[in-house]
């Protein structure tokens, strides 16, 4: 049975992105931090929770071999875990890059290389990771922007790396997205023009369809008018 493994499922675009698939017919292998927020999502039928460490190149292999037990053939990554901590280049300390490189960067570059084997041995399918608008242009946090601009050239290396294998490999690039903790900081004039996790969760769902065929290597931007 095809599913979608989708890291960072339990954040606010992981409820959404589960949501979205589970309405597509698909199965979702939900991986996050183990917890309360895993155990709800694991209860929905369909929904298979995996708690998962992804700070490690090991750690990501033992989530993967727990994969390779369930009773569904992944079909589809979509790595939605990451990091945020502001920072401007006067504030940018080693804890600071350490941290986000490693779960903005490193966690999406260890998911896809346990991922892509399982898919080409399927036969093919589709990869999504999650840059930034601040990736890609305007002011920005500065460590939290460049790790997201190393995932977002990463996508376009494996796209080209992993395209004999039928694998296809493109990222959304979100603004400011609609979630409880940034409503917490943001104005009521930014949350008015924020985006919806449901509206990013739809595109996400279509990069991973057979609609999406033709699509590889791609940068998609989910700004709305934020």
């Amino acid at each position: 049975m095809d599913a979608v493994i989708v890291t960072g499922a339990a954040g606010a675009l992981g409820h959404a992105v589960v949501a979205e698939f589970l309405v597509a017919g698909w199965q979702v292998v939900a991986l996050d931090r183990l917890g309360e927020r895993l155990d709800a999502l694991g209860s929905q039928d369909g929904v298979h929770p995996v708690p998962a460490d992804l700070s490690t190149r090991a750690s990501v292999q033992e989530v993967f071999e727990a994969i390779d037990a369930l009773p569904v053939q992944p079909a589809a990554l979509v790595g939605l875990a990451g990091g945020f901590v502001p920072g401007k280049l006067a504030e940018v300390d080693e804890a600071q890059l350490e941290a986000l490189w490693q779960s903005n960067f490193a966690s999406t570059l260890w998911v896809a290389q346990a991922a892509a084997p399982r898919l080409a041995e399927r036969g093919g399918g589709a990869i999504v990771t999650v840059g930034s608008k601040t990736a890609v242009e305007g002011p920005a946090s500065v460590a939290h922007a460049t790790s997201k601009a190393a995932v977002v050239r990463l996508t376009s290396v494996l796209a080209d790396e992993l395209r004999a294998q039928r694998i296809r490999v493109n990222t959304v690039l979100p603004s400011v997205i609609d979630t409880p903790a940034n409503r917490e900081w943001m104005s009521d004039e930014l949350a008015a023009r924020a985006v919806a996790p449901e509206a990013i969760a739809k595109v996400i769902l279509f990069l991973c369809s057979a609609d999406a065929a033709p699509i590889s290597g791609a940068a998609i931007p989910v700004y709305g008018d934020a």
